[in-house]
């Protein structure tokens, strides 16, 4: 990472911290999912053949990425509207630098989220089956979503006219894992909404990461979700700089 970038994530990493919202939208949110439906609701669902702990921490792990993106967007759009980026070319910051910093301030927040998932998980007697290739092929593939919805969240930030706007522009993506296997399998939905958790995204990211941690790898979902992620991250990163050349 460029020294300029190194500086946007401190300044982005500061931010967050002092903002409350984003510390408890992007960490504590998840975790009090992982509580409701696990240790409140869990009893409740019948699936997996086990423990439902077991089924639903790789959905928490995909909810826990979702969570903090609209405090990405909302800090881009910011910058953008408030007059920052102006002062970062009289400071002859590298115009990059300021969009991967806030991406990679995304994914260091994500993480924090993300270990305090899987501890409250193990606290709640998770118990993975995978070996340590298929911890690192989990890991891998939860690295290629936060990076694709990272850029993806940074270019909808850009394209939002003001603050709020930004917020909303994520909705669509907190959203989605309440529509695929995070909670039940698709299978067990309804008509209509049955098919459109099957084959959306979020889905094939859930199935990938569970298929590892149970020491069963799904192939075709992790192309799938491979694929996904690297289509995303493109059209995010693609669509960032476009949005950043024209409004910077």
């Amino acid at each position: 990472m460029s020294t300029d970038a190194a500086i946007m994530l401190r300044r982005n990493f500061k931010h967050t911290l002092r903002a409350p919202f984003a510390v408890f939208n992007g960490i504590v949110m998840p975790v009090l999912m992982m509580v409701m439906f696990v240790y409140v609701f869990g009893d409740a669902f019948n699936v997996g053949g086990g423990d439902y702990v077991n089924y639903a921490t790789p959905g928490m792990i995909i909810f826990a990425i979702s969570y903090g993106l609209s405090a990405t967007a909302i800090a881009v759009n910011s910058d953008m509207t408030k007059g920052i980026i102006n002062r970062f070319k009289v400071m002859d910051v590298s115009r990059g630098a300021v969009l991967t910093g806030h991406v990679v301030a995304t994914m260091v927040r994500i993480g924090f989220a993300l270990a305090a998932i899987v501890g409250v998980a193990f606290l709640f007697g998770y118990s993975p089956n995978a070996s340590f290739a298929q911890w690192l092929a989990a890991v891998g593939v939860i690295a290629l979503v936060v990076i694709a919805v990272s850029w993806l969240t940074v270019a909808l930030g850009l394209a939002a006219k003001t603050p709020e706007s930004a917020g909303g522009a994520t909705v669509p993506l907190i959203m989605l894992p309440f529509f695929s296997s995070a909670v039940v399998p698709a299978d067990k939905m309804g008509a209509g909404i049955r098919e459109f958790a099957q084959y959306q995204p979020f889905t094939s990211f859930i199935e990938s990461v569970r298929g590892f941690l149970t020491g069963v790898p799904d192939t075709g979902q992790t192309i799938a979700a491979i694929c996904w992620s690297v289509g995303l991250a493109v059209i995010g990163y693609a669509w960032a700089r476009s949005k950043f050349s024209k409004r910077a």
